[in-house]
């Protein structure tokens, strides 16, 4: 197996980090990881006022 050099790494897109989310909580949940990511691509967020701190 060869090694990467950094500038060879590809950056990651918003689909595929969404993916991954929704399929590991459907892991843990049992839900359907479609509906999940879904629910992602819509944008509506339950606690709308709350941001992640910085």
């Amino acid at each position: 197996m060869q090694r990467r050099s950094k500038d060879s790494r590809q950056p990651v897109n918003k689909d595929a980090v969404r993916r991954s989310v929704a399929s590991s909580t459907a892991i843990e949940t049992g839900e359907s990881s479609f509906k999940i990511e879904s629910r992602l691509k819509s944008g509506k967020r339950r606690f709308p006022d709350l941001t992640l701190a910085s």
